[in-house]
């Protein structure tokens, strides 16, 4: 069997926040052929360790081309076929935190829930003759917590640019998008609907169901699942 594969976040915060946790558990991550490298090595670990975007981890775990990564759960749940089905998540790492919700326009004053908006549709689509347009990066994630509200009175609208301007452009009626404060949210005009939070999403170690195991394999994961090292207390 060849080595066990691992992806981490190339860049950006995230990157930052992956290689901290894996120096709290022991692991410094080294970068190979500096900052512009996209191999690395992990100390203590017998891995072939791979730099790449979230989205690109998050297929790789479904795929089975990867053994363990980390990278955000609302990419996973949206890239798998068959939800969590898909992969395994080990261990929620406690950063990259956001939510997948569904949000509308603030002047939809009687839309509180998905049973309003599925009632909004039925009123849209006999006024204006179409189905309320929802814009997304999130197909997969959109289509399951929608067939599960019983809301069907919309089509889906992928969306390629800031999401939550969709509305105010007249793109799309509705949006789902990430947020974490709802700043952005509010500042375009939207309110999240009160069952409208689809997924609390955040950074995970997550194993491929698909990837060959081994025993090898095994200890690299419990290894990684140590808990964080903490300061031996000074004596009084």
């Amino acid at each position: 069997m060849s080595r066990v594969t691992i992806a981490i976040p190339s860049k950006g915060r995230l990157k930052e926040q992956t290689e901290a946790w894996l120096a709290s558990i022991g692991h410094t991550v080294r970068q190979i052929g500096g900052e512009r490298g996209y191999t690395a090595e992990i100390e203590g670990l017998d891995a072939e360790v791979r730099l790449l975007s979230a989205s690109e981890i998050a297929q790789g775990l479904i795929e089975g081309s990867l053994h363990l990564g980390v990278t955000g759960e609302d990419l996973l749940h949206d890239q798998a076929p068959d939800g969590p089905a898909d992969f395994e998540v080990l261990k929620r790492l406690g950063f990259g935190g956001a939510d997948v919700v569904v949000a509308v326009p603030q002047a939809w004053f009687d839309v509180d829930t998905m049973a309003d908006l599925e009632a909004a549709g039925a009123a849209f689509r006999k006024a204006h003759h179409r189905r309320l347009r929802v814009a997304t990066k999130y197909l997969r994630i959109t289509r399951r917590f929608f067939a599960q509200k019983s809301v069907g009175e919309y089509r889906l609208v992928e969306s390629a640019g800031a999401t939550e301007a969709a509305p105010a452009t007249g793109t799309a009626d509705v949006i789902v998008d990430i947020t974490t404060t709802g700043a952005t949210l509010r500042a375009n005009g939207l309110k999240v609907l009160d069952d409208g939070v689809i997924l609390q999403s955040e950074a995970s170690l997550t194993r491929s169901v698909r990837a060959p195991w081994s025993d090898a394999a095994e200890t690299i994961v419990a290894s990684l699942l140590r808990q964080p090292r903490t300061e031996a207390k000074r004596p009084i």
